[in-house]
């Protein structure tokens, strides 16, 4: 699972995502929009992930 550097919009993490499950990687944006409408560490987990995450 790597963050690509086309196709990335703030840190690559969606299209990282997406490419890994398979997925667009819009609609892994859309989720996460959809997800931070509930309560909880969604932004945290955004911005750990983009640390944890490495380059393509």
């Amino acid at each position: 699972m790597t963050r690509p550097r086309e196709g990335a919009w703030i840190g690559g993490v969606c299209a990282g995502l997406g490419a890994r499950f398979g997925v667009s990687a819009n609609v892994v944006r859309l989720l996460f929009v959809l997800s931070c409408l509930l309560p909880g560490p969604q932004v945290l987990i955004y911005l750990a992930l983009w640390v944890i995450m490495p380059r393509r």
